[in-house]
């Protein structure tokens, strides 16, 4: 890659860094996710200013074309990533419906007053 191609990626590299910490500071991305995508722009910036690093860690795994290397490493980090949000969507998804089922329970002991609460409308506990 030229010069210019390592600097555009460094310039793409502090833009997305700049963006996930404003998600941060607004509360729209969690310190943990926050964490994890800073720190995969320290590895792409770090791989910007030192395109060697890639050749030589393709030459050491047997890869012959060095972003192919790179193209490896993106698709299993993407492919770890989904695992643990499916992961996490799943855990999710049960404790959601542990809680509808207990505010169900709740709002069947509740006591009612069925003369002035319509049927249709839920009633407050």
């Amino acid at each position: 890659m030229s010069t210019g191609g390592h600097i555009l990626v460094m310039l793409l590299t502090l833009a997305s860094v700049l963006f996930i910490l404003r998600m941060v500071r607004r509360n729209q991305l969690p310190a943990k996710y926050a964490l994890l995508w800073l720190s995969i722009a320290v590895v792409l910036i770090f791989l910007a200013a030192f395109p060697g690093v890639l050749d030589r860690t393709s030459t050491w795994l047997g890869i012959a074309y060095g972003p192919a290397t790179f193209l490896l490493g993106a698709v299993t980090l993407l492919f770890l990533i989904v695992v643990h949000f499916s992961w996490e969507l799943a855990r999710l998804d049960a404790r959601t419906r542990v809680l509808a089922e207990e505010l169900a329970i709740m709002r069947a002991d509740a006591p009612r007053d069925r003369a002035s609460v319509p049927e249709d409308q839920p009633v407050e506990p």
